[in-house]
């Protein structure tokens, strides 16, 4: 009987572990870029809201072939725009940036989670509540959006394939002609 219990308290160990794995695994976000992939630690626990918004657009495949339309060099480099920066459908460079979702804008998460090189945050216009789609990677720290911009989450594996991303002219607010691409977004590692 004992070995049983023991057998039995086991198999709900080695199941609750597998669990919380698959639900770790599921704060994960993978990028595909045309030097590697980039993974991004989401951070629900800050910005629940955002991060099933970044989920739910990546498991739909909304965000592939979505271009990079504005990267300023030293500081970030912005996408996400899936109404027209789809590279592969309906793309026009001079609206990239201007679109999002055909959901509503999201109300500010914003955290004491400051801006630090690899941090992901979501875009907005002039109103904190107007996230929808847009998110940017810092390619350095910038704690002037500290508490003004929703932390999402940080890039934990391949910031060096973010930093092969092509930048933009500072002249023009970073736009970048012919730009990058993410070739696809996963949930996941």
């Amino acid at each position: 009987m004992k070995i049983r219990h023991l057998a039995l308290a086991g198999a709900l160990m080695v199941s609750a572990f597998a669990s919380q794995a698959f639900a770790q695994a599921k704060d994960y976000l993978t990028i595909q870029l045309k030097d590697g992939p980039v993974v991004i630690e989401l951070r629900p626990d800050i910005a629940p809201k955002h991060v099933a918004r970044l989920k739910e657009l990546a498991a739909e495949g909304a965000y592939n072939n979505v271009a990079f339309h504005r990267v300023i060099p030293g500081f970030m480099a912005q996408t996400g725009d899936v109404k027209y920066g789809n590279m592969e459908k309906n793309f026009q460079a001079g609206m990239a940036g201007m679109g999002g979702s055909d959901k509503p804008d999201l109300k500010a998460e914003f955290s004491k989670v400051p801006f630090e090189r690899g941090t992901v945050g979501m875009a907005r216009s002039q109103s904190p509540n107007s996230a929808n789609s847009q998110f940017f990677i810092m390619f350095a720290p910038g704690s002037f959006l500290n508490g003004q911009y929703t932390v999402v989450g940080k890039v934990v594996k391949g910031m060096e394939n973010v930093d092969k991303i092509k930048k933009g002219s500072e002249a023009d607010n970073g736009t970048v002609s012919d730009p990058d691409r993410m070739i696809s977004v996963k949930v996941g590692q």
